[in-house]
């Protein structure tokens, strides 16, 4: 199981987490004016404020920055855009072979990192459902969102499956163990572009910042106000901007998965983009919402994605086991109950702060 997250779709459909940058409670008087810089990429915004003072100020003061984070999102895009017809991912689900495709390291990097998740959760995570996301009307390709039939789905599951898909690092290429493999690195993809981000100011000297791409986060050191990162967690609804729960982001990677923007609804049952690889069709189960912390946001985006495929039960239990930070909301009747892993309590805000 997988939720898809488009590339090129509009910015309501891809955030499932919005990073808000809101003051949640009284703090500091702001001490250092941050640089900002921003754009759209991925079908989606992108954001960073970044705290340097002294040489490091001057440095990226000298520097194209804006034109640096464009060219490296647009990098990113032309790799591995299901969304752009002409990139190197597209291209490789265009192939009808089984030969090996000569693919940027970059890509083999991100699709290796997907297969290791992949395999780590039995593939409950799988970024070859491309079939199916376009099947069920949420890729590229897809004319309609709509219920398939029974022979189409089962059509499209024989190209379904982690286990088709190859991957080697040197050189640098991709191969199908069954032609009609497709894949879809779209939640996984925009986390790496957002450590690419990081990275990029890393290279520069830079010790405070935070930098997402649809609210896909990767924080370092602290805010202008001095303190840590204060964002918060959306309330799973599909109408409104409202906070669930503020976080204090003490560094790196944090990504949410959800299910309330992209989704439809016909004979009054409700479809989602997480996709279960075994019945090729959407899952069934009460969470909304997940939200992880990890080391980078590449695998926070992967995990979260994960978790949010497994349901609020098996995920939980998931997460404990393999020591995975992150925060669970789902529906209830009473409307939403959550839970949070030790480490990701320790970031949250209490009302009181």
């Amino acid at each position: 199981m997988r939720i898809s997250l488009p590339f090129s779709m509009p910015a309501l459909v891809l955030a499932f987490f919005l990073a808000l940058l809101l003051t949640l409670s009284a703090c500091r008087q702001q001490t250092v004016e941050p640089l900002r810089f921003s754009g759209k990429t991925m079908g989606t915004t992108w954001s960073a404020i970044v705290v340097a003072e002294g040489e490091v100020a001057a440095t990226l003061k000298a520097l194209p920055v804006q034109a640096d984070f464009e060219r490296i999102l647009s990098r990113v895009n032309d790799q591995m855009s299901t969304w752009q017809s002409d990139s190197e991912l597209s291209n490789f689900n265009r192939q009808q072979s089984e030969d090996w495709f000569a693919v940027s390291p970059a890509l083999a990097e991100v699709v290796a990192a997907a297969q290791a998740v992949s395999a780590l959760s039995a593939g409950v995570y799988d970024t070859t459902v491309g079939p199916l996301v376009n099947l069920w009307g949420f890729g590229a390709q897809s004319d309609a969102q709509k219920v398939p039939v029974a022979a189409d789905i089962a059509a499209a599951l024989a190209t379904v499956g982690y286990q088709k898909l190859a991957v080697r690092a040197e050189p640098p290429a991709l191969r199908k163990r069954v032609v009609g493999l497709s894949v879809d690195l779209s939640s996984i993809a925009k986390g790496y572009g957002v450590d690419q981000l990081a990275a990029y100011l890393d290279e520069a000297g830079v010790a405070h910042y935070m930098v997402e791409i649809g609210g896909e986060i990767h924080s370092k050191g602290q805010s202008p106000r001095g303190d840590d990162w204060r964002i918060a967690v959306e309330k799973p609804v599909a109408l409104d901007r409202m906070v669930q729960q503020g976080l204090l982001l003490k560094g790196g990677g944090l990504a949410t998965s959800g299910d309330y923007r992209n989704y439809f609804t016909t004979n009054g049952r409700r479809y989602s983009h997480t996709f279960d690889p075994r019945s090729g069709a959407p899952v069934r189960h009460s969470l909304a919402s997940v939200s992880v912390l990890a080391a980078n946001t590449m695998l926070a985006d992967a995990y979260a994605t994960m978790l949010m495929a497994m349901g609020e039960i098996k995920g939980r239990a998931f997460a404990l086991e393999q020591g995975i930070e992150a925060y669970f909301i789902w529906r209830t009747d009473e409307g939403f109950d959550t839970f949070a892993t030790e480490g990701f309590k320790a970031v949250l805000i209490s009302a009181d702060e």
